[in-house]
């Protein structure tokens, strides 16, 4: 008990730290913050990515893309927006909304983790074609790209399982721990944000080769809410606690498994059948 009280009870001299009005407006306002942070992040990633891949349908130079990918960015974006209104809807005290608006997660997050799984077969497909059908001088680049796909469904499987798994775990806590619902909300929307991570091109990293630049970049874009829970309270809250123990296991796996040959023959098993 009293190594739990050490990683989620806020000491006195933590909650003197601060100004009570301005500790308190932070309190509300950093779960906005940290989801505005989070749309701006996606946008900075896929905004760029897309309007080239637009271009490129545009000129020909690549297939259009297909009907279900506009599914997931519709979906994407729906729970994007759904956490920023809630978060907001919390922070300004109109909980009879935020609950009503609630009910949403239960349609949207279903069907983006399916949309999610079904996606991956058609993306990899489409690059499977675009290699059988390349000109020869064209055929390396196009199977390093398809050996990249299979290294990124790693991440897609990671993302797939975590994201609701840690989202129960938030939503399970709503009635009985409010400060562990906030935090786990913000907790599994990031582990899905490597995709936006990986695609803002001024970012230094070592996505393709590996994930550990993207790993940093997760953490750093919960810093401000870690930060803050540490300097308000002086101890770092159980939802952190959560997050790493239940996201360790499969950080383990991606990073043992990344561009092994073993996983490439299982990748193209799994996904060209």
């Amino acid at each position: 008990m009293a190594i739990a009280a050490r990683f989620t009870a806020p000491t006195a001299q933590g909650a003197r730290s601060f100004p009570r009005q301005f500790a308190h407006a932070i309190d509300r306002w950093i779960f906005v913050f940290m989801a505005a942070s989070f749309v701006a992040i996606t946008l900075a990633g896929f905004i760029p990515d897309s309007l080239e891949k637009i271009a490129a349908v545009q000129s020909h130079a690549r297939a259009p893309f297909p009907a279900i990918l506009h599914v997931h960015a519709v979906l994407m974006a729906s729970f994007l927006l759904l956490l920023l209104a809630q978060t907001s809807l919390a922070a300004t005290g109109n909980i009879a909304w935020h609950k009503r608006l609630g009910a949403m997660v239960a349609v949207v997050v279903p069907a983006l983790v399916v949309v999610g799984f079904l996606l991956v077969p058609v993306i990899y497909h489409a690059a499977v074609e675009a290699v059988q059908h390349a000109a020869p001088s064209a055929r390396g680049k196009l199977l390093a790209n398809l050996a990249r796909r299979e290294n990124v469904l790693l991440m897609q499987l990671r993302m797939g399982a975590l994201f609701p798994v840690l989202l129960a775990i938030g939503l399970a806590a709503r009635k009985r721990d409010a400060g562990l619902h906030k935090r786990m909300m913000i907790l599994a929307t990031v582990v899905v944000l490597p995709p936006s991570i990986d695609r803002i091109a001024w970012l230094p990293g070592t996505f393709p080769q590996s994930m550990w630049s993207t790993e940093a970049y997760i953490v750093l874009a919960i810093a401000p809410m870690l930060l803050w829970d540490v300097l308000r309270t002086h101890s770092v809250h159980r939802a952190y606690i959560i997050w790493i123990a239940v996201s360790l296991p499969f950080v383990a796996v991606l990073h043992t498994l990344w561009d092994t040959p073993w996983w490439h023959a299982t990748a193209h098993h799994l996904l060209a059948g």
